[in-house]
């Protein structure tokens, strides 16, 4: 019995250790960034394109709506009249909010500043909770609770798995499958011949 179960042991460590050697330094990096980039690119890009204003430099002027979605108390406020707030520091923390929801996911999908970027997204997942649990007051059922059996809820549960799936290529970087590892690549070659 104790032969069988050496054996068992032994199979278990050379199929997941040949495994976790295949994998090591590209695969975790590249699997959450395409995670990420299948699940929530095209949410956080749709969602950025309901804050920009109109024209080609629509870019430099966030909508109303992005006014409502970051400051939906002080919106309401001002009966949403947007010229009633001043432009530092709330029109700025609406412009770097929208600039962020579009740069930041592109960032982390490619792997370019990849850990940065991912901490960003971290920083933005939260802030968009404590704005959509205080700001636009969900009910909640839709804020949900942790270890409550229900997975579906919309903020404790999905975004507690955005933030995770953001933690890896924070904490563990990218992967060689990414623009970090070749611009890196790149740089250590070039300063061989210097």
């Amino acid at each position: 019995m104790s032969t069988l179960i050496g054996l068992l042991v032994s199979l278990y460590h050379t199929v997941f250790g040949t495994l976790e050697r295949l994998t090591n330094g590209w695969f975790i990096g590249l699997a959450a960034r395409f995670v990420f980039a299948s699940v929530l690119l095209v949410y956080f890009i749709n969602s950025a394109l309901t804050k920009i204003g109109t024209g080609i430099f629509g870019f430099l002027s966030p909508s109303s709506g992005a006014y409502a979605q970051i400051l939906p108390g002080m919106m309401e406020q001002v009966s949403y009249d947007t010229s009633q707030i001043a432009f530092f520091p709330f029109g700025l923390i609406v412009l770097l909010g929208t600039w962020s929801e579009f740069i930041l996911p592109v960032l982390v999908t490619l792997g370019l500043f990849t850990r940065a970027a991912s901490l960003g997204m971290i920083v933005f997942v939260v802030v968009m909770s404590y704005v959509d649990i205080t700001g636009h007051h969900v009910d909640a059922a839709t804020i949900g609770s942790l270890f409550d059996g229900n997975p579906g809820s919309l903020i404790a549960d999905q975004r507690l798995m955005w933030v995770f799936v953001l933690l890896v290529p924070m904490l563990k970087g990218p992967g060689f499958v990414s623009l970090d590892a070749l611009l890196g690549s790149y740089y250590r070659k070039r300063e061989r011949y210097y």
